[in-house]
């Protein structure tokens, strides 16, 4: 069975050819559905997102694993099914351009992937079943990476893995197996069951971490947003020091501060903001940290004014993200919303950045649609 999933896998990744990125020149996109074998014998199929230098040769891949946003009932399933895989569409460009392939994936009942949700949490507030989710979650990692792990463009022996949130949850439980070809873990804001400034059980992720602590032997950076209230450093702390008592090697780092919540700095914050720690640390695995394809810079906007001092951080990151279904709307008071990851077209962008506004302050317009300003 899981040589006919081998097999039926490189078929599905053929009938999808990657293309220029026209947003991206020098790069090539391909979106693809990976299918992927459970423990179980069954299969799904993850919606994934191909980034990578057009041109011939192997690669080293990173794969990407996103966050989830709180939630519960039919809002939060339609949410789920809103979801793309162009949430990290920011770190995956800072790799690609540096000779990377990158796959960012889509877990189990999130975005066009297949299978129902399969990381509802259990128990109580004060009682959450973290370990296992992450380990369901991790099912999928290694699957995608077997699967992706045979492809032409990969150098098999050199994987980095990239999780956000629950995804960083998720990498650091896949990284307690070992699996083939990871050289590398990169752990951003790794935490489950949060909401800003509350987290279920958080003694629950500490033992958690160092669960996967006893058995993982891949190199990890640990990295937290000074300001994050969803992962707060103090509990990435705990939780770190609980992972490497059991015997795990890691590194933990506290970056700056990024607008009002530093937990939405690596899907919407420019690469820059974490690339000099991520750097030294790829030195250290003897991987490639240069530009190999240099990007022309995204064409300049004018901000609005007034904007207030989170606002024009918001701004800046807006005009650097580098994709069109992107938009940011503002009221005359200063405030904003930046929407610049995970819309699937401009028109999903400029309804999600006018819905945000809105609800939060009530009088809004659109100020910039893509690159440009918007009309009116």
């Amino acid at each position: 069975m899981r040589q006919l999933g081998c097999v039926i896998g490189l078929l599905a990744l053929l009938l999808s050819p990657a293309a220029a990125d026209p947003v991206l020149p020098g790069l090539v996109r391909q979106d693809l559905m990976v299918p992927i074998t459970l423990a179980d014998g069954s299969q799904v199929r993850l919606e994934t997102m191909i980034l990578r230098p057009d041109r011939p040769g192997r690669f080293p891949l990173v794969l990407l694993v996103h966050g989830t946003i709180p939630g519960t009932g039919d809002a939060f399933r339609a949410a789920l099914a809103r979801e793309t895989p162009t949430s990290l569409l920011n770190p995956a460009v800072a790799f690609a351009q540096r000779g990377y392939a990158v796959a960012s994936i889509m877990r189990r009942g999130f975005g066009h992937s297949s299978g129902p949700f399969a990381e509802t949490l259990s128990g109580s507030c004060d009682d959450r079943d973290y370990l296992a989710v992450a380990r369901i979650a991790a099912e999928d990692v290694t699957g995608a990476l077997a699967a992706l792990r045979g492809e032409a463009w990969v150098e098999p022996d050199q994987i980095v893995l990239m999780g956000h949130s629950t995804g960083g949850f998720a990498v650091t439980a896949t990284a307690a197996d070992n699996p083939a070809g990871v050289i590398g873990v990169l752990n951003f804001e790794a935490a489950h069951g949060s909401i800003p400034g509350r987290t279920c059980s958080p003694d629950h992720l500490v033992a958690d971490a160092g669960i996967f602590g006893r058995t993982a032997r891949i190199p990890a950076l640990w990295l937290y947003a000074e300001n994050d209230r969803s992962a707060p450093p103090a509990l990435g702390r705990r939780m770190f020091d609980a992972y490497v008592a059991s015997g795990a090697p890691a590194q933990f780092q506290i970056l700056p501060p990024f607008g009002v919540d530093g937990h939405a700095m690596v899907p919407m914050g420019p690469a820059d903001l974490w690339w000099p720690a991520v750097e030294s640390f790829l030195k250290q695995l003897h991987l490639p940290t240069s530009v190999l394809v240099d990007l022309p810079s995204p064409a300049a906007i004018p901000p609005p004014t007034p904007l207030n001092a989170a606002c024009a951080g918001y701004f800046d990151a807006y005009v650097k993200a580098w994709t069109d279904a992107k938009a940011y709307a503002w009221n005359r008071d200063g405030h904003c919303t930046s929407v610049t990851a995970a819309q699937r077209t401009v028109d999903d962008a400029k309804n999600e950045a006018l819905r945000q506004c809105v609800a939060a302050w009530k009088e809004c317009s659109l100020y910039a649609v893509g690159q440009v300003v918007a009309p009116g």
